[in-house]
């Protein structure tokens, strides 16, 4: 089957300090994949050239079988779908939950006007599938935490996206409520015709069973990519962070211990 997504030797270099090297990443239907690394490791970097906001230096993106630079990006975009904290801290406070969803179907912030009556229905529905139906009046103002992710994964499905990037989503959650929304995660990649999702995130913890494949990144460059159970191990993870890690897995969620240097010598 065709990739959803293909990088192909991605590199981009900003006065003169190269932020990617060499990235390649195929991403394909039926896969939901990670990506791991610590702050500078080039996450965000990569996120931004695939939503065209980052132009590479060299190698090649393609989308849905149409190439970044020859195909007009702007409509591409609309395909992927990102939950991210830059959108979370624009949206409107008085803004009602069901138009922060509609206003993703056309890629705004703080919608003006109202939603027309089948972007009201489609919202609606959206906010029954993350779960949230009885929010669709409230301000965003009053909003948990919790709620806010999901009404913008509800948002990003507006556009009907084939990639849905949730991008450090658990960032800000207390225990309880990130466990319930990991859960909702899971729930949602086994829904019908979900999309593929991919989980960035710094934290092996936040990895639920649904994710399938996982990308670690150190320094711009790629440490390991493929199936979870062969790339997310102690000895990729230790060159992943820099640091001797213990990862452990337990039924079906990992755990990490760093390794002391007295534990490493003992």
């Amino acid at each position: 089957m065709a990739p959803i997504l293909d990088v192909r030797g991605l590199g981009i270099v900003r006065d003169g300090t190269p932020i990617l090297r060499d990235v390649s990443w195929r991403v394909r239907p039926g896969q939901h994949w990670v990506i791991l690394g610590s702050n500078g490791s080039g996450k965000t970097s990569l996120l931004s050239a695939l939503t065209g906001y980052l132009m590479p230096t060299e190698g090649t993106i393609e989308l849905l079988g149409q190439r970044y630079g020859e195909s007009d990006w702007r409509e591409l975009r609309l395909r992927i779908g990102i939950v991210s904290s830059s959108i979370r801290q624009m949206m409107a406070d008085s803004e009602p939950a069901l138009e922060s969803v509609a206003s993703g179907r056309y890629a705004m912030i703080d919608f003006w006007g109202s939603p027309n009556r089948r972007d009201r229905k489609r919202a609606l529905e959206l906010l029954e599938l993350v779960e949230c139906p009885r929010i669709a009046n409230r301000p965003w103002a009053v909003l948990s935490q919790g709620e806010r992710q999901r009404v913008l994964i509800a948002r990003a499905l507006m556009a009907d996206p084939r990639l849905l990037v949730l991008d450090e989503p658990c960032a800000g959650l207390d225990p309880v409520a990130r466990e319930t929304f990991l859960r909702f995660v899971r729930r949602l990649a086994r829904g019908k015709d979900a999309p593929t999702l991919v989980l960035v995130t710094h934290h092996v913890e936040e990895i639920v069973p649904c994710f399938t494949h996982a990308l670690l990144l150190r320094d711009g460059a790629v440490v390991a990519s493929g199936p979870m159970r062969t790339t997310v191990t102690s000895e990729t993870l230790g060159k992943t962070f820099g640091h001797r890690v213990r990862l452990a897995r337990r039924r079906g969620r990992y755990q990490l211990e760093v390794v002391r240097t007295t534990d490493a010598a003992a």
